[in-house]
């Protein structure tokens, strides 16, 4: 298998989120289509969902992309609070995992402070602003 890239979908705000995943985790959007990019008689676009995200990526690390939608209002919300599943980031260091858990942990809801886990790792759990869950974790077993 050649990766595995994590595909959360929004309600009309996956750019506001990915640019605050990008100030975070740094690096260029590999990929920004809007619906009305797509629209023909086809496939039409109402004027208020034009400018909506149809597919957002953000390479992060060597090989991995974040990517991401906004879900069309004909197609109904996404409920934000029912994510069951997380975003495991793995961290190169212990000073890179507190970077990154404080900046994504900014606004949101802490599940599990970043601190020293019994298994051995370094890791905190929340849910970040946009209601997205993340782990992110250093494994010195792993590292380098």
């Amino acid at each position: 298998m050649r990766a595995i890239h994590p595909w959360i979908n929004f309600n009309g705000n996956a750019e506001e989120a990915f640019t605050f995943y990008k100030s975070v985790f740094g690096g260029e959007f590999s990929t920004i289509v809007r619906f009305k990019d797509l629209a023909s008689a086809e496939f039409q676009v109402a004027k208020k969902e034009e400018n909506k995200i149809m597919k957002i990526a953000l390479p992060i690390g060597k090989n991995n992309v974040l990517v991401a939608n906004d879900v069309p209002e004909f197609m109904g919300r996404t409920n934000e609070r029912e994510n069951r599943s997380k975003i495991l980031v793995g961290a190169e260091s212990r000073e890179e995992a507190t970077k990154v858990y404080n900046g994504l942990s900014a606004g949101g809801e802490v599940e599990g402070p970043i601190g020293d886990t019994p298994w051995g790792t370094y890791a905190g759990m929340f849910r970040d602003k946009y209601g997205i869950e993340w782990i992110v974790e250093f494994d010195p077993k792993v590292a380098g």
